[in-house]
């Protein structure tokens, strides 16, 4: 579409975007940014606002009012709080570009208050009898199994993104160091991390015995590849790894997101620093990995409930 059918909301959005690309931000983060921007544009349109300097704080608030009561139109569910935090945070950053850049006098979402997303914890993460038996489930008869038993060893073993992994390249793995180089994590960060000798031997094996046989120039330096010799992307990854789950009658939602939590709570439980574990996982802020102590506690309580002397047996009658 040309500029000139494109209202100035519009127009002002696509250079915002061009900016946020510029400046490095990931293709994920501009794909939200861009459907969280274009509910907004087409929410003002229907109320004939078709530029900036129509918006002031009241109609940033009206628009804050609307998210909260928007009911979707299958579960008729109100949006989860950080859906909502997102929808409004990307109006709120490019607002304060817009400002920066001097297109607007004042930044009307100033005094703008983002819903609290409370930390939630993660539910029924598999344990290590049950990570053992996934893992062990996948036999390495074909160049298809061996893969995945590779994409799955080198999960659990690091603990990376679901597209950490997919990013991952053959060079990144150093294998005399037993480390992995995840690029372009989170935040667009770098960092090294430590991998199991022993999934490293299984991304060995991949190497000798299975990519060969789909490897094309198409592949590059891809780790992991499909049939076609083609990189996997996210959503196959997250297919692959939950039919893994669910063969194992384990819950195969977020499926590579449960060998993560695994990682982490597993390593919690065996005595590692809470810091050390921040470092692993890629997180920016301690307070997204401190969840998993609560994790641990519960599973503490759990067992203490079930073996303390104490709490095994009956009170007497005072």
């Amino acid at each position: 579409m040309s500029n000139f059918r494109l209202s100035p909301l519009q127009i002002n959005i696509l250079q915002y975007l061009t900016n946020c690309q510029a400046h490095g931000q990931s293709p994920q983060t501009l794909q939200s940014k861009r459907s969280s921007l274009g509910l907004f544009v087409r929410w003002c349109i229907a109320r004939e606002i078709t530029c900036w300097q129509q918006i002031d704080p009241s109609v940033i608030e009206e628009y804050r009012r609307a998210v909260y009561s928007y009911l979707q139109p299958i579960c008729l569910l109100h949006l989860d709080p950080s859906t909502q935090r997102n929808r409004l945070t990307a109006i709120k950053t490019c607002f304060q570009h817009l400002s920066k850049m001097r297109i607007i006098d004042a930044d009307p979402t100033a005094e703008l208050e983002l819903p609290r997303c409370p930390r939630r914890l993660p539910g029924l993460i598999p344990d290590l009898a049950e990570i053992d038996q996934l893992l062990e489930s996948i036999q390495p008869d074909t160049p298809r199994e061996l893969r995945d038993r590779a994409i799955c060893e080198t999960s659990f073993a690091t603990g990376i993104r679901r597209m950490e992994l997919a990013r991952l390249d053959v060079n990144n793995i150093n294998f005399p160091a037993n480390l992995v180089q995840v690029q372009r994590g989170k935040g667009n960060r770098d960092r090294v991390i430590p991998i199991a000798s022993r999934a490293c031997t299984w991304i060995s094996r991949y190497l000798a015995e299975a990519r060969p046989s789909w490897v094309g120039h198409q592949s590059g330096g891809s780790l992991f590849i499909d049939q076609k010799g083609l990189r996997f992307r996210g959503h196959q990854l997250s297919r692959l790894v939950g039919k893994r789950f669910l063969t194992n009658g384990l819950r195969a939602r977020g499926a590579c997101h449960l060998f993560r939590h695994a990682a982490a709570t597993l390593m919690l439980e065996h005595g590692a620093d809470i810091r050390c574990i921040q470092e692993f996982l890629g997180h920016a802020d301690i307070s997204t990995t401190q969840i998993y102590t609560h994790v641990t506690i519960l599973r503490l309580r759990k067992v203490y409930l079930e073996t303390h002397p104490s709490a095994c047996r009956q009170p007497k009658a005072l």
